[in-house]
């Protein structure tokens, strides 16, 4: 085909690159890769992409066309892997890739825009381009994809009664503004203007949504059009009923469905022909796998019944996007959550066809073998799973409490509150806030400190003169008992474990939302501490420091919220090291982990169903010690245990869960709001 780019791989040499030693084919293809997405555009007016209604499918420059395409979130996959990934997506058949453009990864401050590094969203189109692949591109605004707030940047609750994904206007000005920053980058890889993308998603299951604002989706679709042009096809996905078309199809807007395997393929579709009675079937997202949430069972679904299906499907002729193909990281704070109040896990495995780790499985072969049997399958194997290395444990010491780090830790210093303030009043969004008062009666005997109207988002770690009372968290545990003389300090060091993605309360406020009571009493005169953690601990300013006080433990086994340090080094003189990891904490609790200053994330094991963290190669070094950080909420292991964390090469994301939370319903995304 003709694409219009002044350069580029053809599929033989895409496949080629295949063959390539690792990581040096790798290094190689970004370095031309690069080379290329220097060259200038030009139209290839050859080039069409069109919807095709009299013979039920989609026509690509006049010829009849089906995709069958998987999702990857370049969000969630760091820059080093992206060929890597991209190569065995398209060893196993696949024609196209589907990718979310999550709003809040690129601006994460009004106006302030970042396309660099791991959020260069050309290079991953450029790359994605040089392979072989076509692209259907999902830029939202509101994109879901168990991300934080669903990509919806925190700081639009700045307008305390916003009205999220409708005619708003405070909201509508901010996606104008957006969307006139990222749809002028989309075009020149369109596929009309020689680049690969195919279609664009307009929102994302808008139907599901309470507001069912036809005029909000009437203002994007000109939107869109007036940056992308008239020729490129704008599509909808929703749930496979007609329940969700009402609301989220729309005249101009292509409407598309979503559904799992197991079910009946044929009613599924029926419910896109409701909508669009010609033109071709399309499944935007047929799951692989399923999401996960902490507390709950680790998502399994069988590979037979997804190849079962995506048989069905491609028997049927229709297009089809498998969602995921590989799931990748939430590192740092990038998980959502879903309501009742549920966040999800650091590993978006979804156990997809490529692992967190981009490892093939079962599944992928499967599913490439389904593929061959409707389309040509590139000759050769897909490039290998990428090794891993135990490193082995390493010894942590305490490095501070966080009470004891706050001038450190607080940049600005304390706010002063007759009444808790959130994250957004503070103008934080992420991490950590630390809120403080003083006992205003003798406590002596246990009193109850509690939450009265659930505002503790998401969780409280509560410390009086620096020893640990309890934990108060959102949904689960809204009082707890504490004990200390009048006057004594009070410390809440809150977490937000991530806002809701899905459903109608992604206005997701954090911090101390609404008052606490002690008893009968509503506390009030607050010191309020915005925390720069991530900052203080990549500039490594907790290793030139000396160490804080000690840490207070509870007779419940609790410790003071603290920051513990640890380094291990890596031979130099060994080939091909660094290798990817997995980091495990036995008999640590909950937290925040860094290693050479980057966020990889929040441990969980006491509560499951993942145990150990993903660390890829490339955060390590050989040059010098890599010191790892780690933020432990709960109760550390080291005045009794061995004080270590340990480098392991096989994942565990499976852990038993013996009280599971509430149990969500695979592939019913319904049941997620």
């Amino acid at each position: 085909r003709s694409h219009g780019f002044s350069s580029q791989l053809t599929d033989e040499q895409a496949i080629k690159t295949t063959n390539m030693a690792f990581p040096g084919g790798v290094l190689l293809l970004l370095l031309l890769s690069s080379v290329l997405a220097i060259g200038n555009v030009k139209l290839a007016s050859s080039s069409t992409f069109e919807i095709d209604y009299k013979n039920d499918c989609f026509a690509k420059d006049g010829k009849p066309f089906r995709y069958v395409s998987g999702s990857i979130h370049y969000s969630r996959i760091p820059r080093v892997y992206w060929v890597d990934r991209l190569q065995k997506m398209y060893m196993a058949g696949l024609n196209a890739i589907q990718t979310y453009v999550p709003w809040n990864y690129h601006e994460a401050l009004p106006k302030q825009y970042n396309f660099t590094g791991d959020r260069d969203l050309e290079h991953f189109l450029q790359l994605a381009h040089d392979i072989g692949f076509l692209v259907i591109l999902r830029p939202g605004p509101y994109i879901c994809a168990e991300w934080e707030m669903g990509g919806l940047p925190a700081w639009l609750l700045k307008k305390n009664d916003i009205v999220l994904r409708s005619s708003d206007a405070d909201y509508i000005n901010a996606v104008d503004q957006w969307m006139g920053t990222l749809l002028p980058k989309i075009k020149p890889f369109l596929y009309q203007n020689g680049g690969p993308i195919i279609t664009v998603q307009v929102e994302n299951e808008y139907g599901s949504y309470f507001a069912c604002d036809y005029n909000y989706l009437r203002h994007l679709t000109k939107l869109f059009r007036s940056h992308l042009g008239d020729e490129v096809v704008l599509f909808t996905t929703d749930g496979a009923d007609q329940g969700y078309l009402k609301c989220g199809a729309l005249q101009g807007l292509y409407a598309t469905v979503d559904f799992g395997p197991g079910g009946n393929v044929t009613k599924a579709f029926s419910a896109q022909r409701h909508a669009e009675p010609r033109g071709p079937l399309v499944n935007s997202e047929f799951y692989t796998g399923w999401l996960d949430h902490w507390g709950e069972h680790h998502s399994v679904v069988n590979k037979d019944a997804v190849a079962k299906s995506l048989n069905e499907i491609l028997a049927l002729g229709a297009n089809v996007n498998l969602y995921m193909f590989i799931g990748g990281t939430n590192f740092g704070y990038w998980n959502g959550a879903n309501s009742p109040y549920a966040p999800q896990p650091t590993s978006y495995d979804y156990d997809a066809p490529l692992t967190e780790a981009g490892d093939l499985t079962d599944k992928y072969f499967l599913i490439r073998d389904v593929i061959r049997m409707y389309k040509n399958v590139p000759d050769g194997p897909p490039p290998p799973t990428t090794p891993k290395f135990a490193y082995g444990a390493v010894k942590m010491k305490m490095l501070k409490t966080v009470a004891s780090a706050l001038d450190m830790l607080s940049f600005s210093g304390p706010v002063k509150s007759i009444y808790p303030l959130t994250f957004i009043d503070m103008k934080q969004h992420f991490g950590f806030m630390l809120y403080r008062t003083k006992l205003p009666k003798d406590c002596s005997k246990p009193t109850p400190l509690s939450s009265p109207l659930n505002g503790v988002h998401d969780r409280g770690y509560v410390t009086v003169d620096g020893v640990p009372q309890g934990i108060l968290e959102r949904d689960k545990c809204l009082s707890i008992n504490i004990t200390g003389a009048a006057g004594s300090e009070v410390d809440i060091l809150v977490e937000n474990m991530g806002r809701i993605n899905y459903g109608k309360y992604i206005n997701d406020f954090k911090g101390l939302v609404s008052n606490l009571t002690l008893g009968s009493d509503t506390l009030s005169n607050w010191l309020i501490y915005s925390l720069s953690i991530d900052e203080v601990v990549s500039k490594g300013f907790f290793w030139k420091g000396s160490h804080g006080r000690n840490v207070f433990s509870h007779s419940a086994k609790l410790t003071t919220p603290a920051f513990y340090g640890g380094s291990f080094s890596i031979p130099s003189g060994i080939p091909d090291l660094p290798q990817d990891t997995y980091i495990h904490f036995p008999d640590w609790r909950k937290g925040q982990v860094w290693i050479n200053g980057f966020n990889l994330g929040r441990y969980w094991p006491a509560r499951g169903p993942q145990v150990t963290l993903y660390v890829p190669a490339h955060i390590l070094r050989t040059d010098a010690p890599n010191n790892i950080t780690v933020l432990e909420l709960v109760s550390a292991p080291c005045d009794s245990g061995t004080c270590t964390v340990e480098f392991v090469d096989t994942p565990i994301l499976n852990a038993t869960v013996s009280h599971p939370a509430l149990k969500h319903k695979m592939f019913d995304k319904g049941d997620l709001a």
